[in-house]
């Protein structure tokens, strides 16, 4: 008689539930109690699925005040990962956008990797973190002078001797996969929630965000956009260029902090439309808010082109101010473009069930390829 599978899922940090939080969370509901590997743990910022698992941390957890700082630890990363010992682990499954698809493979083990981003403070988005004005001198320096090693890590980290199969969250990233890594990944989209979203639309006056304040955001463009059209624009969201941006909203922005998912989803339901100015790698809120039959206004670039359509939103290009300013002034002419149920619709598509489907069968074509026996895999997935 054959020892159970036993399962291993990584992830960079679990500071918060947002997007690739909850793809870790459906990941896990596939096998039977897997045990979880994060660099980060903060108490009280996950969800019980998640809370439950045994875990695992490394010596960052113990840093004082590292909920806030981890980023700082970036350099010190690769060395975290592959410090974790997986010996025993037959399946191992990493949720990755920095260091987690680093993890050491064990000899005779099978890694899925599920990229949501190639390592994106050293690749596409080094300059928005690290470029001028957006950090100190002495720390634009040391990203420099770290940013080949870490590049180099990470294609090493990425090769076929250590990960058995690469997932990409869009074609955007894939492409990226492919120019990065040399490898070609297979494409398994993300998922709303959506059941979350089913209060009747309302549609009003106010346009809508929700976001983190990082860099690649853009959040200046909304900003500065409707400051100019002097339409009234919600924003939802924190993070490290809270302050910059409050200066230069004018008296048409408003900036509501975080909230509930319930409060969130109230005003999906009853916005004019949801703005996406930034480029991301696949977009969760654009899904949400045509999950509320609300249609979106994106840059026309990254992952969201992969989901929005001229039937459910208007695009803008380029990434500017007056580009943004047109798309909003078209849907204002014409407010009633889009319907309710072409935005549900669409979002649909991208159910949880659907990823979930997916992806187990990406395991055990990795499993297969492997020469494993099939047997012993399905005799443990749940789904």
């Amino acid at each position: 008689m054959r020892k159970p599978i036993k399962t291993a899922l990584i992830h960079d940090w679990l500071t918060g539930m947002r997007g690739g939080e909850y793809v870790l969370e459906a990941i896990a509901e596939l096998f039977p109690r897997p045990d979880l590997f994060t660099l980060l743990y903060v108490p009280g910022k996950i969800s019980p699925t998640l809370t439950t698992l045994k875990r695992r941390t490394s010596w960052l957890q113990k840093v004082p005040g590292a909920e806030k700082r981890y980023r700082h630890f970036l350099p010190f990363m690769p060395g975290m990962i592959e410090k974790f010992d997986l010996t025993g682990y037959d399946l191992i499954i990493s949720s990755s956008h920095c260091v987690a698809k680093g993890i050491q493979k064990p000899e005779g083990s099978v890694h899925v990797s599920y990229i949501h981003a190639p390592m994106r403070y050293m690749w596409d988005r080094y300059e928005d973190y690290f470029g001028a004005g957006r950090s100190s001198v002495w720390v634009r320096a040391a990203a420099r002078w770290v940013r080949p090693r870490l590049q180099k890590w990470d294609r090493e980290a990425s090769s076929e001797q250590r990960i058995d199969k690469l997932i990409a969250n869009s074609q955007y990233i894939a492409d990226q996969i492919e120019q990065n890594y040399g490898r070609k990944a297979e494409v398994i989209h993300p998922f709303a929630n959506l059941e979350r979203f089913a209060q009747a639309r309302s549609p009003g006056k106010n346009y809508f965000m929700v976001t983190a304040f990082a860099p690649y955001k853009r959040v200046d463009i909304a900003i500065e956009a409707f400051n100019r059209m002097k339409l009234p624009l919600l924003i939802v969201g924190s993070g490290q260029d809270q302050a910059r941006l409050k200066k230069l909203a004018g008296p048409t922005v408003e900036f509501l902090g975080s909230l509930s998912n319930s409060a969130i989803a109230d005003l999906y339901s009853k916005c004019r439309a949801f703005i996406f100015p930034g480029v991301e790698d696949f977009g969760i809120t654009p899904l949400e808010a045509m999950a509320s039959g609300a249609p979106v206004i994106a840059f026309k670039e990254g992952g969201v082109t992969e989901t929005v359509t001229e039937k459910t939103g208007i695009f803008f290009h380029p990434q500017s101010v007056e580009s943004l300013m047109q798309a909003v002034s078209k849907l204002e002419a014409e407010p009633l473009s889009f319907s309710d149920a072409e935005c549900r619709k669409r979002a649909a598509e991208f159910s949880k069930t659907a990823f979930q489907t997916r992806f187990k069968q990406a395991v055990i074509n990795a499993w297969s390829q492997a020469g494993k026996p099939l047997d012993d895999l399905n005799s443990i997935l749940l789904i």
